[in-house]
Formats: structure tokens, sequence, C-alpha cells
């Protein structure tokens, strides 16, 4: 090969390789854009963490247990208020 064509692919190769840098920074730049409009979006959904929600979930499991255990203890005070009315 002669000294201009090797020229020539070394000067492909550097535009290729100019093109290729070009690129990967485009992709990082559409990369960055994506997740911000995403981090936006989620943002704008108001979405609870899922440490809150394990708490609230937490919460709303024991409110039914006392729930119930109420609803127990009335019955109960209802049927003795009913033996003293009896009497």
């Amino acid at each position: 090969m002669s000294s201009s064509s090797t020229k020539i692919f070394d000067e492909v190769a550097k535009l290729l390789s100019g093109a290729a840098g070009m690129a990967q920074g485009l992709r990082e730049e559409i990369d960055g854009l994506i997740k911000s409009q995403l981090d936006r979006l989620v943002s704008d959904m108001e979405l609870v963490k899922r440490e809150e929600f394990e708490v609230v979930k937490e919460m709303a499991s024991r409110a039914r247990q006392e729930n119930a255990e109420l609803k127990e203890r009335v019955a109960a005070l209802e049927a003795e208020l009913d033996k003293l009315k009896r009497r």
C-alpha cells in the first residue's frame, strides 16, 4: 500500500473513532434525559416508598386486630348487660 492510502485509512479511522465517541456522548445525554423525565414522572405520581407502605400496612393490621378484640369485648358487655336487665 502506498503512503497516501495509509493516510486515507488513518483519516477514516479517526473519523470513525470521533463518530463513535460522539455517538457514545449522545447516548449518555439521551439516557440522562430519559432518567430525569422518569424521575419527574414518578415524583408527580406521588408514590410512597416501600418502607412507608410497610409501616402503614402494619398499622392497619394492628387496627384490624384491635377492632376484632373490641367487638368481642362489646359483645361480652352487651351479654352481661342483658343478664342484668333480666333480673
